[in-house]
This record gives structure tokens, C-alpha cells and sequence, in this order.
């Protein structure tokens, strides 16, 4: 049990090191994964210089998000 509990801090520490510089995050409550809700619109956010996350605007659903996810 130890070691699972170990592996599970390890897994959780990375998953705090978010990379990137944009985030969707959906806006329809209850709703976690663009997948369940792709035609609900999305919260766009950017990184500042400071490392904060900025709202920067709204997308109107999952491909418009993925747009502004992979945008150069």
C-alpha cells in the first residue's frame, strides 16, 4: 500500500506542472471533457508573464477551442 500511495503522490505532484500557454475550459456545468459537450462553448485562457491564467474570450464550441489550442 505504501508504494501505490507513493506512485499516487508522484502522479499527482506532475499533474500540477501544467505546460502550455492555453487552456479551453468548458463552460456548460457539470461538464469536464470536451468530448461530452462538444457543441458547448468554451472558456479560452491564456498564460500571462507572471504565470497566471487569463480569460482572453469565449469559444462557441470544441472545434472553435481546438482552433485556439493549436494556433501558432
Amino acid at each position: 500500500m505504501e508504494e501505490w500511495a507513493a506512485r499516487r503522490d508522484r502522479r499527482r505532484a506532475s499533474d500540477r506542472q501544467i505546460t502550455g500557454i492555453r487552456r479551453a475550459t468548458p463552460l456548460a456545468p457539470g461538464v469536464n471533457a470536451a468530448h461530452l459537450a462538444p457543441d458547448e462553448p468554451r472558456l479560452l485562457l491564456e498564460r500571462d508573464d507572471a504565470g497566471h491564467w487569463v480569460p482572453v474570450g469565449v469559444a462557441e464550441n470544441a472545434a472553435e477551442a481546438a482552433a485556439f489550442l493549436h494556433r501558432p
